[in-house]
């Protein structure tokens, strides 16, 4: 489950924070992308996932990019000056964005680092599982079509259309998801 590596976008022009940054953000455990420039990081988002992205707001108020970026799975850190910490974070943590308060010591940051790691780790396995979740019920949707159609056309109660789809796939040697579309094409014309 363990990454070799974690991609990381920084987006900064405070050359100090670009410092820290490049000292802990080292390969192999790291690779790191950097720009300064808002539009350059979102294209640079459209062309491929990063794991975390870190983002300096500047004088505090810059926060369109971190909120853009916040829909995807991509664990967002965003930078504000201590002054507004409080009001910011407050904001942001509706959108699931991590806020840090600057100017930050290199201990705090590590720390921080690996809280993203492990909310990168939990956003990963809770994203396989929602896709596992929409997948099984678009298979019972598909079921319960295929069941409601062979009521209607061949008079059958629910259980004896429950029966026919499990015995039917079975038999037949495909799965029950397949033998319902082909029911659905059947009668559904």
């Amino acid at each position: 489950m363990h990454s070799d590596s974690f991609s990381v976008l920084l987006v900064s022009k405070n050359e100090k924070i670009i410092s820290q940054m490049n000292a802990l953000l080292m390969p192999p455990l790291f690779e790191l992308t950097k720009t300064s420039d808002f539009t350059e990081a979102r294209r640079l988002v459209s062309e491929r996932t990063f794991n975390i992205i870190i983002t300096d707001s500047g004088d505090g108020y810059d926060t369109d990019f971190a909120v853009h970026v916040a829909d995807s799975n991509s664990v967002v850190l965003l930078l504000v000056p201590g002054e507004l910490f409080d009001e910011i974070s407050y904001q942001m943590e509706g959108y699931g964005i991590i806020t840090l308060s600057k100017p930050f010591e290199s201990f705090y940051l590590y720390s921080m680092m690996k809280v993203a790691i492990a909310v990168h780790y939990k956003v990963t396995a809770l994203s396989s599982q929602t896709v596992k979740l929409k997948a099984k019920m678009d298979e019972i949707r598909i079921a319960n079509r295929a069941k409601m159609l062979l009521m209607q056309n061949l008079n059958m109660t629910e259980q004896e259309a429950h029966r026919y789809l499990e015995k039917e796939a079975m038999d037949r040697g495909i799965k029950r998801t397949a033998l319902a579309e082909e029911i659905i094409k059947t009668y559904a014309e």
